[in-house]
């Protein structure tokens, strides 16, 4: 008699189904001497209320009635009875779910070995798919950790170890090679109870690039028993693994594009082991996430150190021009002291001629004052680093100020300043000072860039939106050498002059305009320039009037 597996003295059930009854009841008595409780069936409604209501260690069943094991509930392994004389039962024996096939009538120690050996195959796959998924739900873990973080030495230790757990290993080494797109790390896990391997038991690092390159050529990872020609007997041609006192090895290569960037070696020490393909999948994969996640952080890495340099020496900038502004600033303001003082002294009256060259003084002592002004404004990052005293002004009001402080200066430059009445001068909320600048760098820009004989315009008006909210407009038009429509885009970058400025020697930092931008836009308002070259030139600026000007602050 043929030896029967001796599981099968554990309690199994197994459905038989063919509409033969003589066949029927062999089959039954043979499956039940094996120790088998039989269900029987000898048509495809019997069949299909059995494997409804049973859940069955095997099911036998006749090529003329396996058709019904597709709308069955069953997960059982299937053996199909088949005339192999017979096309139309060859034809019918293949529905979903079928796992084997035997020639009926089937002999019944054939039967019943076959049977056994089916619901073991079965059950072997199972667990191996139950294990894979096993093996995948932790890997998936290490791969979350490893995402989880822009550290390197931290992907990498997650890395390791995460191998170590899941394989049940003795030791895990990852090393990465001098390169470019990754920091140079090693990280290392041992099982608890063992000491952590000696760097001489490792692959020299030529020796290790040697075998991840070769690796990483075939998209392939080497196992080996610590003997190099037998790995080269088992995997592509290339050096082998070779970890002193390892009994087993596996070489991982990382790599990225065409050549590897480090390696990863899993050893068993007293004991062999032989790698599945689906293992050997797992594990590329997650070194595939190690090797992206090591060339993330390492890119986000250099990015910071490049910010946080950035940032160190716009600070030494900005602490420089600070420093710089307030020691030109001091003895300025003691120059433009004694200047007035010679200017208004009764005492000593000086020469006209003395007197002009004194106004001159002044007037250049007073535009150095203005580019230590705008270069501190600059060294503070712009002025969105200054806080706004914001308290009703009138508009109008601002405008004749400004207009009477450059009028002498327009003088000059025989230049008239013809400032619009306002009927009802609008109130806005704002910082009074900062806006006497905008208007300021705005008018003297007019005066500088208008030829002798020119006018220059200030007006301004209210008007309502379309969207209800009100707005003060004032408009600044001269008639200077005007802007070209190639620069005009230009005019509100910091340090940037038209050429016609610069071909006419017409001093100026290219500060103004970038400077009264950023007051207009933290007032809430806008900007813009409209330029005609050789025409001249209009500014016009918007700002929100009472409540809108408090909500866009």
């Amino acid at each position: 008699m043929t030896a029967v597996p001796s599981d099968v003295r554990l309690p199994r059930t197994a459905v038989v189904a063919d509409p033969d009854a003589g066949r029927l009841a062999l089959n039954a008595q043979a499956l039940r001497g094996a120790g088998y409780t039989v269900l029987e069936a000898t048509d495809a409604r019997s069949l299909a209320a059995v494997l409804n209501a049973a859940e069955p260690s095997v099911v036998v069943v006749d090529a003329f009635l396996s058709g019904v094991l597709s709308a069955a509930a069953s997960t059982a392994p299937v053996l199909v009875m088949v005339d192999l004389d017979n096309p139309a039962e060859i034809e019918a024996a293949n529905p979903p779910g079928i796992h084997d096939c035997i020639t009926k009538p089937p002999a019944p120690q054939e039967l019943v070995h076959r049977t056994s050996v089916l619901i073991d195959q079965v059950s072997r796959r199972r667990a191996t798919r139950q294990e894979a998924e096993g093996l995948r739900e932790q890997l998936r873990g290490v791969s979350a950790a490893v995402r989880a973080t822009n550290d390197p030495q931290e992907i990498a230790d997650h890395v390791v170890a995460g191998f170590g757990r899941t394989f049940k290993a003795d030791h895990v080494v990852l090393a990465t090679f001098e390169d470019h797109r990754v920091p140079l790390i090693t990280a290392s896990w041992h099982r608890r109870g063992l000491a952590e391997l000696p760097v001489e038991a490792l692959p020299h690092e030529d020796k290790a690039r040697a075998t991840a390159d070769a690796l990483w050529a075939g998209t392939e990872t080497l196992s080996g028993d610590g003997n190099e020609q037998a790995a080269r007997s088992e995997a592509k041609p290339g050096p082998g693994p070779d970890i002193a006192g390892a009994a087993s090895t596996l070489a991982v290569p990382i790599g990225e594009g065409n050549s590897s960037l480090g390696i990863i070696w899993i050893a068993m020490m007293d004991r062999s082991r032989t790698w599945s393909s689906a293992e050997l999948g797992l594990i590329q994969h997650v070194a595939g996430n190690a090797a992206y996640g090591l060339i993330q952080s390492h890119l986000i890495n250099s990015q910071q150190q490049v910010v946080k340099q950035l940032r160190e020496l716009d600070k030494a900038k900005t602490d420089f021009l600070a420093t710089v502004n307030h020691e030109l600033r001091t003895p300025l303001t003691s120059i433009m002291a004694y200047l007035d003082m010679i200017q208004e002294s009764t005492e000593h009256p000086v020469s006209r001629e003395v007197h002009q060259m004194l106004d001159i003084v002044v007037r250049n002592t007073e535009r150095l004052r203005t580019l230590i002004e705008d270069m501190l404004s600059v060294s503070r990052g712009g002025l969105d680093t200054m806080a706004m005293q914001l308290a009703p002004v009138r508009l109008g009001q601002t405008l004749d100020l400004v207009a009477a402080a450059l009028r002498p200066l327009a003088t000059l430059q025989n230049v008239t300043i013809d400032v619009d009445p306002v009927p009802e001068d609008p109130e806005i909320l704002a910082d009074e000072v900062q806006l006497q600048q905008v208007f300021t760098n705005l008018v003297s820009n007019a005066i500088k860039f208008t030829p002798s004989g020119g006018r220059i315009e200030v007006g301004s008006e209210s008007h309502a939106a379309a969207d209800g909210s009100k707005w003060a407009t004032v408009r600044i038009a001269d008639t200077g050498i005007g802007i070209s429509s190639d620069e005009i885009n230009h005019v509100f970058t910091r340090f940037y002059r038209a050429s016609n400025a610069m071909n006419g020697a017409i001093p100026g930092t290219g500060l103004g305009l970038a400077i009264s931008k950023d007051i207009v836009d933290r007032h809430g308002g806008r900007i813009d320039v409209a330029s005609t070259l050789g025409t001249g030139t209009t500014v016009t600026v918007s700002l929100p009037l009472g409540t809108d000007s408090a909500q866009a602050n």
